[in-house]
């Protein structure tokens, strides 16, 4: 009764697992003494179900397939590899925005698919923005015979069948826009190799089903259709949990779902039937208390309570929500709040299953049978909470205390999400980032070019960028940005900006990307997409797109006249990435805010901007028109969000979910056992993770002489490590593709070529912002130290393995922050780097890097390259005794003679086992041996 709810899930699943062989009754005992045995035992832990997306899913499934030909190699049967836990697979992160507001943005590059020429394509036209009313245009068939402004998901009559894009007006269909059409058609041409491979994957393993092409975000698909709150399976009842090999996994801890992410070489482990292993961690209470004021939307709160929880150091524990302020807040809150907790630091963060839980069901569709036996069951288990402020409160390794009352409209940047910035401070705290030196927020702008003005010709006509113009305004709704009401207030403004006649200049890059059809669904039933598009936010898909680089290049006038006046451009955006360069090389200053904030620094144009006391522009009338003028009250919301998010579209879409779409079920594809590797495809490679598989595992060997390959300062993130975006011509892997025959606009991006080791060895550490301490400037180069040439690091790092010399890393704080990336750990590892020396780490990415057997060693608390007298020019040589143990400390000699000690980070004896067998992939591996 006093166990915190998310701990009470862990007993389950060690009570209903237990084997005496992967999980044990003294695993069992320990987590239910958790108050004396935290942070001092480890337990393993089986998931119910994995939830894979296919920029990480693509190279999981690659390994299994190889694993299959392995195991045939060495004698065993290819048959019997196979996930054993259930996992799904959603195809949602190659999406491209070719097609956007206008023309083409970007040319087609169809890499290993058929390249369809532009003549198949529609008629580019310009997309001329939409107004409003229905009147006097020809697509509406309602009473005027007119009208277009019902634009819904609709369009994807491949994707969502016979959903109708009504017109607010007359409630009657109308055309469908063009330009999702050609973004989807451009998917399945570009991915083919990529599409053909999940579909062999669905055919061959058992287990596993794919969510295709434009069903929606994997973040989002999980809420709204593969959670089961209770799994039923042949009238056995027990909780659902997850984990998935992305960060935002953790969203379903809003619906009561124990889940979070984890390395993608976990992932495969618990795929194939192992449990996660984990330190039973201490569980913050975080106390909600108070009511949210009219003007702070989701966001606002999910980054208030990141900064909290940020600040009282949650990092690699639970956080679980209790008090009254709990069910103020919707299913839709919750899991904006849980998506977040990546940012701070926790593992996850829990909302137990309440009254506001069952209610989201029942509009969500559950039935009333399936929702009494839920309801019935988490009671019987202790998994429900009770709502009643007379109810006990588990206890908590400590509590931390928000009160909502006093969260206001926040937005985050430039550089980092952490770095909140309070709207009415935004001027000048941009002005700030202008005068301070070049780091983590800084652009040192000298003072007399911090008023500058580059004037522009775009489309005949002069405009003037200056520091803080916004060129990408991005509303995206995923994630943080799931949430109804934040995507309905970026509509419902809107409707109020285009009525008081105000406008978004062409040059700025406008994009939407709902998360499923059903977001487009309801901002098309509520009357507000044709606003949305009046402004230039048109619907250019669903899937990951801006957030992961695969926006569209901005104009190239635009491009230059910044590039020209060293002008510090800005992107907003309603997502979760904005480290600096991740939208656009030549948009320095990023910034994440709610979806209305979005549309209103577009039609600002500046984030330079006072909204209380400076007008957003003038109205059609010749006044000024304030943010406050046109900003929707919460009345307003409630009311469009009762009306137009029902429990038939969650139905509906579910309904669409399961019949696929054409594309994908005339997709054709091998039923072959072993998949037949294509030895000319750039797309899909047999990795060489299997190569020297033996049935016995080797001890690992000394590091011995090894150069540093890269030296590295804090918060070097997954994306720096592992970029998913667009290939740079100049790039090793570049390289690679032209040797193959492929020209530029066939390069596709580094997401799309996961399941090619080739190609994300050679894109290892090649993003453009890398800052490598040997070169002192951002590029993705180091120094071969034997012969002195500065080079791509893939070849500094070839040239070390051609003359057998291991490499290590050097970094600082925060090695391997950001989404969760198993290529940032795969990548290092073909390059040959056998340890990361580093001041901390980020907690997924620890994992993955001993998953592929990688040691990550941690500098003893105040010491650093700095206190160590270190260059980074010296050879390192580390032994690893057979006697392992978890935080062992281990001594570092290197060739100046310097001995120092390091922290060997491994968390417990099952990390230990599989850095032992060279990885968790090796591991399994043997175990079908």
């Amino acid at each position: 009764d006093t166990l915190p709810y998310s701990i009470r899930v862990l007993f389950e699943s060690s009570v209903r697992n237990c084997d005496g062989f992967l999980v044990k009754e003294t695993d069992a005992m320990n987590i239910l003494d958790w108050k004396t045995k935290q942070n001092r035992v480890e337990v393993p832990f089986c998931p119910a179900r994995v939830v894979l997306q296919d920029f990480t899913g693509i190279p999981a499934m690659v390994d299994f397939a190889a694993m299959r030909e392995a195991v045939r190699n060495a004698g065993g049967d290819p048959v019997k590899v196979n996930p054993a836990c259930p996992t799904d697979l959603t195809v949602d992160h190659s999406l491209q925005i070719d097609f956007s507001k206008c023309a083409i943005q970007n040319a087609p590059n169809p890499g290993g698919g058929e390249q369809k020429p532009l003549a198949r394509l529609s008629p580019l036209k310009p997309l001329l923005r939409k107004p409003p009313p229905c009147r006097g245009h020809s697509g509406c068939r309602g009473s005027c015979g007119s009208g277009e402004a019902g634009r819904s998901s609709g369009p994807f009559s491949a994707q969502i069948e016979n959903t109708p894009i009504l017109c607010p007006f007359h409630l009657q269909p109308v055309p469908e826009p063009d330009d999702p059409l050609k973004n989807q058609e451009m998917e399945f041409g570009r991915n083919r190799e990529r599409l053909q491979f999940f579909k062999w994957s669905s055919k061959v393993f058992e287990n596993i089903s794919i969510i295709p092409p434009e069903t929606g975000m994997a973040h989002q698909v999980n809420l709204e259709y593969l959670s089961r709150i209770v799994f039923d399976v042949k009238d056995f009842l027990h909780p659902d949990s997850v984990v998935g090999t992305d960060s935002h996994t953790t969203m379903v801890n809003g619906l009561g779902i124990l889940g979070w992410g984890v390395g993608g070489i976990e992932t495969e482990a618990v795929m194939l039937g192992m449990p996660l292993t984990l330190t039973l961690p201490e569980v913050v209470g975080c106390e909600l208390t108070g009511t949210v004021s009219p003007f702070a939307t989701s966001i606002d709160i999910v980054l208030s309570i990141t900064k909290c929880l940020r600040q009282a150091d949650v990092a690699g524990k639970f956080v679980e929500f209790f008090g009254s302020g709990v069910s103020q807040l919707s299913i839709a809150d919750r899991t904006t709040i849980a998506n977040m907790c990546p940012e701070y630091g926790a593992i996850l963060s829990f909302f137990p299953v309440d009254n506001v839980t069952l209610k989201h069901l029942k509009h969500a569709g559950f039935d009333k049978a399936k929702l009494e036996v839920t309801e019935a069951y988490l009671k019987a288990v202790k998994l429900f909470r009770n709502d009643e402020s007379s109810s006990r409160e588990p206890e908590y390794s400590q509590v931390v205390q928000v009160s909502l009352s006093s969260i206001i409209p926040y937005v985050s940047g430039p550089k980092r999400s952490q770095d909140r910035v309070a709207v009415n401070n935004m001027k000048s705290d941009f002005q700030a980032c202008l005068n301070e030196k070049s780091g983590v927020k800084g652009f040192q702008i000298a003072a007399e070019k911090q008023n500058d003005v580059v004037p522009v010709q775009y489309e005949g006509n002069e405009y003037k960028l200056s520091h803080g113009c916004v060129v990408i305004a991005a509303v995206i709704s995923c994630t943080n940005n799931c949430n109804p009401s934040v995507m309905l207030a970026a509509g419902l403004l809107a409707k109020k900006a285009v009525e008081a006649g105000l406008m978004v200049k062409p040059y700025i890059r406008t994009s939407l990307s709902p998360g499923s059809g059903m977001v487009t669904h309801y901002l098309s039933s509520s009357g507000v997409l044709p606003y949305l598009s009046k402004l230039g936010f048109e619907v250019v898909g669903y899937g990951c797109s801006t957030c992961v680089g695969n926006t569209a290049p901005l104009p190239e006038a635009i491009r230059n006249a910044i590039k020209q006046g060293d002008i510090i451009a800005c992107g907003v955006l309603s997502g979760t990435k904005n480290f600096e360069g991740c939208l656009c090389d030549c948009v320095r200053a990023n910034y994440l805010a709610s979806p209305p904030l979005v549309v209103a620094y577009a039609i600002a144009g500046t984030v330079r901007i006072d909204f209380d006391t400076e007008p957003l522009g003038t109205g059609s009338n010749g006044k000024s028109i304030y943010l406050r003028d046109i900003w929707p009250t919460r009345q307003e919301l409630h009311t469009v969000e009762e009306e137009c998010v029902i429990s038939s579209m969650f139905k509906e879409l579910k309904e669409k979910m399961e019949k696929g779409n054409k594309r994908w079920n005339l997709l054709e594809a091998p039923e072959s056992t072993l998949f037949p590797w294509d030895l000319k495809s750039t797309y899909i490679r047999c990795p060489s993770f299997f190569d020297k598989l033996a049935k016995e595992a080797v001890a690992p060997a000394a590091v011995e002489n090894a150069h540093v390959l890269l030296f590295l300062g804090d918060s070097v993130t997954t994306d720096h490590i592992s970029p998913a975006g667009s290939i740079a011509r100049s790039s090793a892997a570049a390289k690679y593709l032209s040797s193959k025959g492929l020209t530029p606009r066939e390069f596709n991006s580094y997401g799309a070529r996961r399941g090619n080791d080739a190609v994300m060895t050679r894109g290892t550490f090649a993003n453009i912002k890398l800052l490598n301490k040997f070169i002192g400037k951002p590029a993705p180069k180091t120094v071969h130290f034997p012969s002195g040439q500065t080079l791509d690091v893939f070849e500094a790092a070839e040239l070390y393995q051609k003359e057998g010399i291991p490499v290590i890393i050097l970094a600082g704080k925060k090695y391997g922050l950001g989404s969760s990336r198993d290529w940032a750990a795969k990548g290092p590892f073909l390059l040959g780097v056998k340890a990361v020396l580093a001041e901390s780490y980020e907690k997924v990415h620890r994992s993955q890097l001993i998953g592929i057997g990688i040691a990550p060693l941690q500098f003893r608390p105040g010491e650093n390259p700095s206190t160590l007298g270190l260059t980074g020019r010296e050879q390192f040589s580390i032994l690893f005794p057979p006697d392992l143990v978890p935080r062992m400390t281990l001594d570092i000699k290197t060739s100046t003679g310097k001995v120092f000690s390091v922290i060997a980070l491994f968390e417990n004896n099952m990390e230990i086992t599989l850095f032992k067998n060279g990885g968790s992939l090796n591991f399994v591996a043997r175990r079908f041996l």
